[in-house]
Formats: structure tokens, C-alpha cells, sequence
């Protein structure tokens, strides 16, 4: 994207703003497809998670993306952008039954991933079709924070306990349409996500009625100049032969589903803020900007680096920056950055901001969440207001207190 876009967006609507650019996502989207030409029945869940905004989905919706969601209240912002019910699949984690039946009524796909909801589920409702979440104990992502498919994970059901499932299934009579696994986010070594697909393939085979497998997502994006990224295209190659060879011995072709989110949305992604102090200490430059860990979290959460751009001086001579924010503890965005000389009131620009970043924001230190807006062939959209201090009291209310 342009920093004459993004100027011309920050002029508009202020700073600090979100922004994202709809060409990155849809080239993003048909990327991977591409690469996955080679699976006659495919299906993109778009992890909405990463991004919810509601334009966002009606995009995703638009491309021919179905919604991976975690929360009821995920699914209903689903059903509102559009999505008809079979086009969502639900997998929550550590949920109660009962948000589990409310999904169900809804129509939409539910996948379990533990053995009590599993057994108290088949037994009121055996009827309804379940997909099952499996965990391989296979760590194929580079970042312990986010992944979900080792040993230690909370995440889905051991591939030991199967013989349990599998008494579960027999003893209730439920419907096993499909097998799910995910693990976790940044593949680093495909090798390593195509062994723990191996291991899904094999445990398919104890399932008779399957319609689909679910391999989640987990795609790593470069954060900087150089970095790796998952090879999305080899990947594709492989995995439509292994994917071929299990549907022919399981004695039909089943649909093959995706749920990438930060995939299809990060580098698409700008936040920009404004520099509202220049900090020399005696041993560091700060560049104070006008946001925190209230807006973008991830630098402090998982580590995670976005590279940071001057708009307003792109050109000037590279200096060394440690970027920090607002909040009343430490966050920073950045430490020892090179980046173009600063001068209080310039725009800085956070790329990678289009996965879990809005989306992991909050009110802390009472302060307003930024507004969005979705760019596309030259024209912007705004799809969310800064928020006021009205909202902020929206849902509170005032009671005094009689004194003591």
C-alpha cells in the first residue's frame, strides 16, 4: 500500500486508525486456492477471529470463504454478514454444553474437542452430525504461544485416546461427519505439518461416515525483509498427493478444508499512529506515540514484531528509535528500530496489522479504540468509528451510594 494512501486516510479520519487493504486479502485468498488447485473438493474457512469486522466478512463472504469461528457470539456475526448456517463451522474450547446445543440450533457445524462434552453431547443428540477436534502432538509452528497441536496443548483430543472416542461413537450412535486438527499458527516446516496430516489420514480410517477433513491453518507470513514464510505452494503439491492416496483407500473423495486467518489478512493490515514526543534519555531516543498495548498487543503478548515505517519523512536519515506507547506500564513496540528521522507529530505506520490486532484491542486506561477502514480500488471506506466517550459508558450504570 502507498504511504500517500494511508496519509490521505489518516487525514480523514484521524490517528491512530487501522487500515486494510481488500486487493492484499483477495490475492492472499486466491493464492492459496491456487496452490491447492490440485484438491478437487476445497473449502476456505476464514478464521474470523484474526479479524471480525463485519465488511471484513462480507469480503471473505464474497470471495467464497465459509467462517471459522470459536464463540456464539462469532457465529451470529457470521449469520448477520451473511453466511448461510452450513457454511460455518463452530470450535470452541472449553465452552459449556449448553452454548454447544444454542450453536447447534442455529444449524451451524459443530467440532468437539474434548471427551466429556463429546460423550454428553452424543448422548442428547446423536443425531446431529459432530466433527471431531484431534491433537497429533505435533509442533509445527515456531512460536510456543500459539501452538496448539503439542503434547501440553489444551487443545484438542489426544490421538491416544481414540480407542475412548471410538467407544464414545459406538455407545451413543452419534454421527462422526469429520476430523479437525490445528496446530497453531507459524509453520515453519511443512515436512512436519504433512507428518501430523499422516496422522489425521490414518485416524480418518476409523471413521465411516466422514465428509470432510479439517487441517486448520497455521501459515506463517514474513514480518520484515527476508524473513521465511510457509511455502504454501509446495505444500499444495504434496499434500493433493497424500490427500488423493487416503481418499482413494477410504473408498470416496471427502471435502479437504483450510482455516487460515492471519494468512489471508495480516500484511493486508496498516496501523497508523501519530509521534507525540521525542524522549532522550541518556541512553535511549524514544518515540512516544499516541496509542498502547490497548490498541495493538501482540509486540508485548507473543513478541511478535511489525516493522515500523515514518510516513512523513520516508526519506529522511535512518536513526535509532525505541517505540512506546501511551499506557501507564511499560509497552513497547519496537526497541533500537531504524527508522526515519522523527519529529513529534509525525505519522508512523505498524505493518502486519491485520491479524489479531483490532481484534485484541480493548478499552485499558479508559481509553477509545480506533476507528477502521477498508481500502479498495483507490477509494476508502470507513467500517468502524473511533469510538466516544459515550461508548465507553454505554453499558455502565451510575448508582450512589447512600452514605455510611
Amino acid at each position: 500500500m502507498k504511504h500517500s494512501d494511508l496519509l490521505d486516510v489518516v487525514h480523514h479520519y484521524g490517528a491512530p486508525v487501522y487500515v486494510y487493504d481488500a486487493a492484499k486479502i483477495r490475492s492472499q485468498y486466491q493464492r492459496l486456492t491456487q496452490a491447492m488447485v490440485g484438491i478437487p473438493k476445497l473449502k476456505i474457512n476464514f478464521a474470523m477471529k484474526a479479524l471480525s469486522n463485519i465488511s471484513i466478512l462480507k469480503l471473505m463472504h464474497q470471495l467464497g470463504a465459509g467462517l471459522d469461528t470459536v464463540s456464539i457470539q462469532e457465529v451470529q456475526l457470521g449469520l448477520k454478514a451473511g453466511f448461510a448456517p452450513d457454511q460455518i463451522m463452530y470450535t470452541p474450547n472449553g465452552v459449556a454444553l449448553d452454548e454447544i446445543e444454542r450453536v447447534m440450533q442455529l444449524g451451524v457445524g459443530i467440532n468437539i474437542d474434548n471427551l466429556s462434552i463429546l460423550e454428553q453431547f452424543g448422548a442428547k443428540h446423536p443425531k446431529t452430525p459432530v466433527c471431531i477436534r484431534i491433537n497429533p502432538h505435533v509442533m509445527a509452528g515456531g512460536n510456543s504461544n500459539i501452538s496448539v497441536g503439542h503434547i501440553d496443548s489444551k487443545f484438542g483430543i489426544s490421538i491416544h485416546q481414540i480407542p475412548h472416542v471410538l467407544r464414545i461413537v459406538s455407545n451413543t450412535g452419534m454421527h462422526i461427519n469429520g476430523i479437525h486438527m490445528h496446530t497453531g499458527s507459524d509453520i515453519l516446516d511443512i515436512g512436519v505439518f504433512l507428518q501430523a496430516c499422516d496422522i489425521l489420514f490414518e485416524t480418518a480410517k476409523k471413521f465411516d461416515r466422514l465428509e470432510f477433513i479439517d487441517l486448520g491453518s497455521g501459515f506463517k507470513v514474513p514480518y520484515k525483509a527476508g524473513d521465511i514464510e510457509t511455502d504454501i505452494e509446495d505444500l499444495g503439491a504434496q499434500l493433493s498427493v497424500k490427500f488423493e492416496h487416503f481418499c482413494q483407500s477410504y473408498g470416496r473423495n471427502l471435502e479437504l478444508a483450510f482455516e487460515p486467518g492471519k494468512y489471508l489478512v495480516s500484511q493486508a493490515g496498516f496501523f497508523v499512529t501519530q509521534v507525540n514526543v521525542i524522549k532522550q534519555t541518556t541512553s535511549t531516543v524514544f518515540a512516544q506515540i499516541d496509542s498502547g498495548f490497548n490498541h495493538l498487543i501482540r509486540p508485548m503478548l507473543y513478541g511478535s514484531h511489525h516493522d515500523i515505517e515514518n510516513l512523513s519523512n520516508p526519506n529522511g536519515k535512518k536513526r535509532f528509535y525505541t517505540v512506546v506507547g501511551y499506557i501507564c506500564e511499560t509497552d513497547t513496540f519496537g526497541s533500537n528500530r531504524q527508522i526515519a528521522a522523527l519529529s513529534e507529530g509525525d505519522y508512523l505506520v505498524f505493518k502486519n496489522a491485520g491479524a489479531y490486532c483490532f481484534t485484541m484491542a480493548s478499552n485499558y486506561n479508559s481509553r477509545y479504540r480506533p476507528a477502521e477502514v477498508l481500502l479498495d480500488q483507490g477509494k476508502h471506506y470507513l467500517i468502524r468509528k473511533r469510538e466516544t466517550l459515550d461508548d465507553l459508558l454505554h453499558n455502565q450504570i451510575a448508582v450512589s451510594l447512600p452514605e455510611a
